[in-house]
């Protein structure tokens, strides 16, 4: 007998923000521990920030080293939420959403994140703006 169980959307958004979680914790120490100093620099100057799709991305002019720093990252990304994502039974993007979500959340202050309407704003200590569909 060949049973299939359907999930309520509530309960597959859960579990795919479990998922996301456990994914993105997964790689937080051993990232950080390997990051680029151009991508450091990078980042606290505000020239890369976390993307609301769950990608890097670039916030005005940049050199090709830069981009190459940044579509190394996203490949790795997407690499990461294309598994993770099949594992939970979610699309990709669905998944990378929630990661982004994740990732915006984590921002420092003076660190850059894309807002909801597509802007690029900067980290302050209060909580970033994000999309409403965020956990």
């Amino acid at each position: 007998m060949n049973r299939t169980t359907t999930l309520s959307p509530s309960a597959r958004f859960g579990t795919l923000l479990a998922a996301a979680v456990l994914s993105v914790l997964a790689l937080a120490a051993p990232a950080q521990a390997q990051r680029d100093p151009a991508y450091e620099a990078a980042r606290a100057s505000g020239q890369v920030g976390e993307r609301t799709d769950g990608y890097l991305g670039i916030v005005g002019q940049a050199d090709r080293a830069l981009r190459s720093i940044v579509d190394d990252i996203n490949i790795r990304r997407r690499a990461l939420y294309a598994e993770k994502a099949q594992a939970a039974g979610a699309t990709l993007e669905e998944y990378a959403f929630t990661a982004g979500c994740l990732a915006i959340a984590r921002t420092v202050p003076g660190e850059k994140y894309q807002a909801p309407d597509g802007s690029w704003q900067t980290r302050s200590s209060a909580p970033p703006v994000r999309d409403p569909r965020c956990p």
